[in-house]
């Protein structure tokens, strides 16, 4: 079996610490660089409920790709949830790692497990990387459809291939507008407006709008967007990172056993409309 301090060598080699952004806060949060691995979790959010399911499992390491602690703390106290979270870990010699923003700009990264989600073929990065010779790493993704279909179709397809939260999928624009391009960007996405409008997409793909942004957007041009929960549109990179590690396994021989929670870490857990239109 693999110590630790190898296996995360191998993720740091696929999603570089120092290619996070300034205000991240990725790496490992704890662990002991000399315990031996042999099981891993991958999950959007490292919450006692992710927790719980490692020790159950058995694993002996958590890879998220939210951070714990992401503004830092004074303390991990187990009162308080996240120091209970920490306590829970230690106790049981879990280790926890995480991949933010810089399994985000990845090549592959959380856009392009979004996208292979929806079936997309991605054309290259949204925003490139500046440092990235080849132009493929960078902060979401362009993207195409195979075969044109309308916005209202698009959306669909987002809902029945993305997981089901309690928000489901917000749709703004024309739903009979034909899509044939699409940018994507999983997680919050409203910063992106100027960069897809100059992508001259047809649609926008990500979570967390806000109304203004939304309302400029839609007013500034005929951009169809779909909004889905944060916590499903950066799902599906858990399934493209568990089968990167579990690549590296194969190639190192550490026959290290993967798994991916299929917990729903969304906060939002109901959904009430009256009225709205469908």
């Amino acid at each position: 079996m693999p110590r630790l301090s190898e296996v995360i060598a191998a993720l740091d080699a696929l999603w570089p610490p120092e290619r996070a952004e300034g205000w991240d806060a990725v790496g490992t949060v704890c662990g002991d660089p000399d315990a031996e691995i042999d099981r891993v979790l991958f999950a959007v959010d490292p919450v006692r409920e992710i927790a719980d399911e490692a020790l159950e499992l058995g694993a002996r390491l958590i890879v998220t790709h939210h951070p714990l602690y992401l503004r830092g703390t004074t303390t991990v106290a187990a009162d308080t949830f996240k120091g209970k979270v920490v306590h829970t870990l230690i106790k049981h010699d879990i280790a926890l790692h995480v991949a933010h923003t810089n399994a985000d700009t990845a090549d592959p990264g959380v856009s392009d497990a979004l996208a292979g989600a929806l079936d997309l073929r991605v054309t290259g990065p949204l925003v490139p990387d500046p440092t990235d010779p080849a132009g493929r790493r960078g902060l979401g993704r362009v993207c195409e459809l195979d075969h044109p279909e309308t916005l209202a179709a698009f959306a669909a397809r987002a809902a029945a291939r993305l997981p089901a939260t309690a928000q489901g999928i917000r749709l703004a624009g024309d739903p009979e507008a034909l899509v044939r391009t699409v940018a994507v960007s999983g997680g919050s996405g409203d910063s992106l407006f100027d960069a897809v409008r100059a992508a001259g997409v047809d649609a926008f793909l990500t979570a967390d709008l806000r109304h203004h942004p939304a309302s400029e957007a839609v007013q500034h041009s005929p951009l169809g967007l779909v909004d889905a929960a944060h916590w499903a549109t950066e799902w599906p990179w858990c399934e493209q990172a568990a089968a990167q590690l579990d690549a590296l396994s194969d190639r190192h021989g550490w026959d290290l056993r993967v798994h991916v929670s299929k917990q729903v870490t969304d906060p939002w857990t109901t959904h009430h409309s009256s009225g709205a239109p469908n």
